[in-house]
C-alpha cells in the first residue's frame, strides 16, 4: 500500500464531505447549449516532495494552444470521466492505466470555451517512463504538488472577455506559466484538499 494514495484518499473524502464555500468557475462565460464534457487527470507522483505531471499544448492546437494542461480530453461517447482521463494519459504521455491509483473524481470545472471538465485525482509512481506524442505534447513538466496547493503562490489578475472582468489566477514554475482553467483546478482542489495544513499538522 501507499502512503501517500492513503494520505490523499483520506483528505479527499474528508475534503469532499465538507462546504468549502465557492470554487472558482467560468460559468457564467460558458455557452450551456454548447458544451462538450471532458476529463483530466491530475496525476501525483509516490515520492519523497509528491509532484503533479503538467504539459504544455503544441502552439499548433485549436483549443487553448500552448498553454500549461493536465493530461486530458474531450469523452468519448459512452466514457466515463475515470475512462476519458486514463485514456487520455496514455494517448499523450505513455501513462499505461495499470500504473494509475485513482483516488476519485473532484468538482467539475466549466469554462468559458465550452468545455465542462471532470477532474479525476490519482496517484503514479515516481519513476514512471514518460512518452509525449508530440502532436498532443509540445513538453512535459513536472510542479511540486505543495507549490501547486499554496495559496500565496498564486498571482491573482483579471482581464475584460466576453462583455465582463474575468478573475484569473497564474504561477511561474520553472519558466513556464500555468494560469486559467489548469491554475483554478488547482485552487479548487486545494479547498478541497487542505494540503498544507494537514503537511504542518
Amino acid at each position: 500500500m501507499s502512503a501517500l494514495f492513503d494520505r490523499l484518499s483520506d483528505l479527499f473524502h474528508k475534503g469532499h464531505a465538507r462546504d468549502v464555500g465557492e470554487l472558482m468557475s467560468d460559468s457564467r462565460f460558458a455557452d450551456l447549449d454548447d458544451t462538450a464534457e471532458a476529463a483530466v487527470l491530475i496525476a501525483v507522483t509516490d515520492s519523497v516532495r509528491p509532484s503533479v505531471l503538467l504539459t504544455q499544448r503544441p502552439r499548433t492546437m485549436r483549443d487553448h494552444p500552448g498553454q500549461v494542461a493536465f493530461p486530458g480530453g474531450k469523452l468519448d461517447h459512452g466514457e466515463t470521466p475515470v475512462e476519458a482521463a486514463l485514456r487520455e494519459a496514455w494517448e499523450e504521455l505513455g501513462i499505461a492505466g495499470e500504473h494509475v491509483r485513482v483516488i476519485g473524481t473532484t468538482d467539475r470545472y466549466q469554462t468559458g470555451t465550452g468545455f465542462d471538465i471532470t477532474p479525476v485525482l490519482a496517484t503514479v509512481p515516481a519513476d514512471l517512463t514518460i512518452r509525449p506524442d508530440p502532436h498532443e505534447v509540445e513538453s512535459w513538466f513536472e510542479c511540486p504538488l505543495d507549490k501547486l496547493m499554496d495559496a500565496s503562490q498564486w498571482g491573482r489578475n483579471s482581464v475584460f472577455w466576453k462583455g465582463a472582468m474575468r478573475e484569473y489566477l497564474e504561477m511561474d514554475h520553472d519558466g513556464y506559466r500555468i494560469w486559467g482553467v489548469t491554475a483554478a483546478i488547482c485552487w479548487n482542489l486545494s479547498r478541497r484538499l487542505t494540503w498544507l495544513e494537514a503537511h504542518d499538522g
